[in-house]
């Protein structure tokens, strides 16, 4: 099992006593719905694929989606084996069902950071600010919801700038060396 540290648990409960509302409740339970298996971003993702100006950008969101389950889910996930935290802590009520798998890390995290990551990286005017203020929002609700520790959300993000930044450079070099190709 992985690590946790009485920090993880000090914010969660911050949060679990200090914002705790109807009003935080219904949102968060809202939001996190969208981070779901990365639907929207791997709607956002096909939806840009559609437009030629933004086609690249597409598929490399679509291509980092892929890269982050593979690592995260598939693979990390299943080496560190870290329990959620209300699992650890299960006096804890729950405001959505309970998620199976680990916990470590944070896939919603880190698919909605490597789409806004992604955008940015892109400069996709307007939507890279809205992507990343959704990721932020998204990634917030798993600790609201008490169903990831802060350490799980950070590697998360972090894990998603280096497939992002992974992807975005073979991207960068692959259309570099294929216009290069046609020049006579």
């Amino acid at each position: 099992m992985g690590a946790v540290t009485g920090m993880d648990f000090a914010v969660l409960d911050f949060i679990q006593n200090n914002m705790r509302c109807g009003f935080m409740d219904g949102l968060m339970r809202f939001v996190t719905v969208l981070g779901n298996g990365g639907i929207i971003w791997i709607a956002l993702g096909l939806v840009l694929c559609c437009f030629r100006k933004y086609r690249a950008c597409g598929v490399s969101i679509i291509i980092g989606l892929l890269a982050g389950l593979l690592l995260s889910t598939w693979g990390i996930k299943n080496i560190v084996c870290r329990l959620r935290p209300y699992v650890q802590e299960p006096d804890i009520t729950l405001l959505i069902p309970p998620p199976g798998g680990y916990s470590f890390p944070s896939g919603h995290a880190l698919s909605s950071f490597t789409a806004a990551f992604l955008l940015i990286m892109h400069r996709v005017k307007y939507l890279d600010v809205a992507a990343l203020v959704l990721a932020c929002l998204i990634a917030f609700s798993r600790l609201y919801l008490y169903v990831h520790f802060p350490t799980d959300v950070l590697c998360g993000i972090a894990l998603a700038a280096v497939i992002a930044a992974a992807v975005f450079y073979l991207e960068k070099r692959y259309l570099k060396k294929k216009m290069s190709d046609r020049r006579p």
